[in-house]
């Protein structure tokens, strides 16, 4: 006898990347940064009082609002803040979708998406990706989502639509457009601008991949005024504790350690990508902190488990069209030359 929904009890479940506890495994399998946080955090953590961890923290987290407000150029009431950006997914599906309103988002992308929905019983709506993972506009508007999700930088893939088919898609859709910028932070372009004049747009964000703060779980979201007001309604009461408040405050206002920590990742995905090619394992092209590398010979998941062997992690990924990829996340210059001195080998 089961007790769960029959949607709950179906559900196959997300599933995370492998988190060793040993520390000399080269760990690129789930695109954390690999850069500690910026000083300031800690400083801020340091300064956390016991009255502060008695008290429950602010329900709204207005001090990382009025940070980000500063840095975006909105108003408090236009951002909504999470337990990462993970919680402000599920408060979209909660909050947009169901039984009878569409869930819709092109595929492959991030997983949870439809993990989120099948939970909440959506109707979920898969669209596939066009040639070389452009945007399949027509497509998505057909489909009618009363939400309809598009990552940007994709994941797995590391592709970026471009702003204007982006701004396209927001004008035709009669539904919300929630734009899922995790790493956003290693591209050169980004879709705040229409959070801040469409009113059917909601862009979302983690301080996870730009800001090194993955452990800390922090995320938010920003979009029209109305948009955040409905969500607040479906939020948990004090969904971002305060350490996290203060952590991710102070890594947001640091703009200058921001600034450096990503371009010393975009020169290294810069450099690996070139390496990946030369080994016969091309990678698409990256906005993000990943690249997507086809493998012929051997086959992707002889490769992850042979750099498996070899106490180096990377994402394999046993699903259609894409089984024939590795997801590896960029590493600091001395992770990534250890698993192209590995990559050297297995390819021979």
């Amino acid at each position: 006898m089961s007790y769960f929904r029959k949607n709950v009890e179906d559900a196959e479940g997300y599933t995370p990347g492998e988190q060793p506890t040993d520390p000399t495994v080269v760990k690129l399998n789930t695109n954390e940064n690999p850069y500690p946080p910026s000083p300031r955090v800690m400083e801020a953590i340091a300064r956390i009082t016991p009255e502060q961890l008695r008290r429950y923290p602010h329900p709204l987290a207005n001090a990382f609002r009025d940070q980000a407000g500063a840095v975006f150029g909105v108003k408090r009431d236009m951002i909504i803040c999470g337990n990462g950006m993970d919680d402000i997914l599920n408060m979209t599906v909660r909050a947009f979708s169901g039984p009878e309103a569409a869930l819709v988002y092109p595929a492959p992308t991030y997983t949870l998406y439809a993990v989120l929905g099948s939970i909440q019983a959506s109707l979920v709506k898969e669209v596939p990706w066009g040639p070389d993972y452009s945007l399949p506009l027509e497509s998505l508007v057909a489909a009618r989502g009363r939400v309809t999700y598009l990552a940007n930088p994709n994941a797995p893939t590391g592709t970026l639509v471009p702003y204007d088919e982006v701004a396209r898609l927001a004008g035709r859709l009669d539904g919300v457009l929630c734009i899922d910028e995790a790493y956003v932070d290693f591209s050169d372009r980004d879709c705040m601008g229409l959070a801040r004049t469409q009113p059917n747009v909601l862009v979302m964000r983690t301080l996870s991949k730009g800001y090194s703060l993955a452990g800390l779980r922090f995320g938010f979201a920003v979009g029209d005024a109305n948009l955040i007001a409905g969500l607040m309604k479906v939020k948990d009461s004090y969904n971002a504790d305060a350490i996290a408040v203060a952590a991710a405050t102070a890594a947001i206002a640091d703009r200058e350690y921001y600034q450096q920590t990503r371009r010393k990742v975009i020169v290294e995905r810069e450099r690996l990508a070139r390496a990946l090619t030369d080994l016969g394992l091309p990678p698409l092209p990256s906005q993000s902190n990943f690249l997507f590398a086809r493998c012929t010979r051997p086959t992707a998941v002889e490769l992850y488990e042979s750099l498996k062997a070899r106490q180096i992690l990377v994402r394999y990924f046993n699903s259609p069209g894409i089984a024939d990829r590795l997801r590896i996340t960029v590493g600091t210059p001395g992770q990534n030359d250890a698993l192209l001195a590995a990559l050297k080998e297995l390819v021979r």
